[in-house]
């Protein structure tokens, strides 16, 4: 009985001892005929036994498919290396470019920062961080400093030339006004009265 793992190499045999300029009776066999018989083998149910038993092997496996850390490893290479970092920072220049990177990871750094924020640990983390003596330090020099305070400043002014809040103020300033107003009725209604 043959095994089944010599069916393939005979089978390539065939193939090949099939693709060598012979003669047959006289008539050449060319290379479609040749390939027509080969396809017609491999639809075969015995072909495509053949085909699976090949697949099945672990060996084959391990030299089919590529090993995960090896294409781990190549991507780490490509993306870490001088040529991988300055193809970033030439397309990360890009807006374009640069936008669809930041809205393709935007749901995924944001749902990370959620399940982050609802993890205790993490939580505890990042108080015991804030607790530091010198990062408390750090933060207070920060809003302490001349860049800061001028920054605020230019933030309000900002803010204060703004239509929209010169608007809200001018609203805000009116309906207190008429509060006052009705006020200032109601109590010379009720001093009327007396």
């Amino acid at each position: 009985m043959i095994k089944k793992f010599t069916l393939l190499p005979i089978l390539l045999t065939m193939l090949i001892a099939g693709c060598a300029q012979t003669e047959t009776g006289g008539e050449q066999v060319d290379y479609e005929e040749t390939k027509k018989m080969v396809v017609d083998i491999l639809k075969t149910d015995d072909g495509k036994k053949a085909l699976q038993e090949v697949m099945a092997d672990d060996t084959m496996k391990e030299k089919l498919v590529m090993d995960q850390a090896v294409v781990s490893s190549t991507i780490q290479k490509t993306l870490t290396s001088d040529e991988g970092k300055e193809f970033w920072k030439k397309s990360l220049e890009d807006p374009k470019f640069a936008e669809s990177v930041a809205t393709s990871m935007k749901d995924g750094h944001e749902q990370l920062l959620k399940d982050l924020m609802k993890d205790p640990e993490y939580k505890g983390m990042m108080i015991e961080v804030l607790k530091d003596p010198e990062i408390e330090k750090e933060v207070t020099n920060i809003l302490k400093s001349k860049e800061y305070r001028e920054h605020l400043q230019k933030v309000m002014t900002e803010t204060f030339e703004s239509p929209l809040f010169k608007a809200k103020i001018e609203d805000i300033l009116i309906k207190a006004a008429e509060e006052v107003a009705k006020g200032e009725k109601a109590k010379e209604g009720g001093e009327e009265e007396k």
